[in-house]
């Protein structure tokens, strides 16, 4: 399991730090033709998002392989629980039924990881 985790938290941290990236160095412009909900938020807020993003993605891995401060990693998963909830909120409101069950999928991944490092699974 404990390997399996790793798997998990490598294709989160993949996924987000693309993400992350994109969101917090595009302008919002540039996003909309992708991401329309961006339409809905400030620029600072889409940038914001992605530097949560970006240091969720750092925080799944690096605090667990470097083991300073490894309860970072399921903090880390916790956050992007949050997050994924918020999203889903915000695409159910836009009634974007695609987007709510990708980020519905993100949201269990991340929630397994959480779960998993802090419990049975922890550093």
């Amino acid at each position: 399991m404990n390997v399996f985790l790793w798997i998990v938290q490598a294709v989160l941290a993949g996924m987000f730090a693309m993400a992350g990236v994109m969101k917090s160095t595009q302008p919002k412009d540039k996003l909309a033709d992708k991401l329309p909900w961006v339409a809905d938020f400030s620029p600072a807020t889409v940038r914001f998002i992605g530097v949560v993003e970006f240091a969720a993605a750092l925080g799944l891995i690096l605090p667990a392989a470097t083991g300073i401060a490894p309860v970072l990693t399921p903090l880390a998963a916790t956050g992007l629980v949050v997050t994924m909830v918020l999203a889903t909120l915000t695409h159910a409101r836009r009634k974007e039924s695609s987007a709510i069950a990708f980020n519905g999928v993100l949201l269990v991944l991340a929630a397994l990881v959480a779960w998993g490092r802090f419990g049975p699974y922890s550093f």
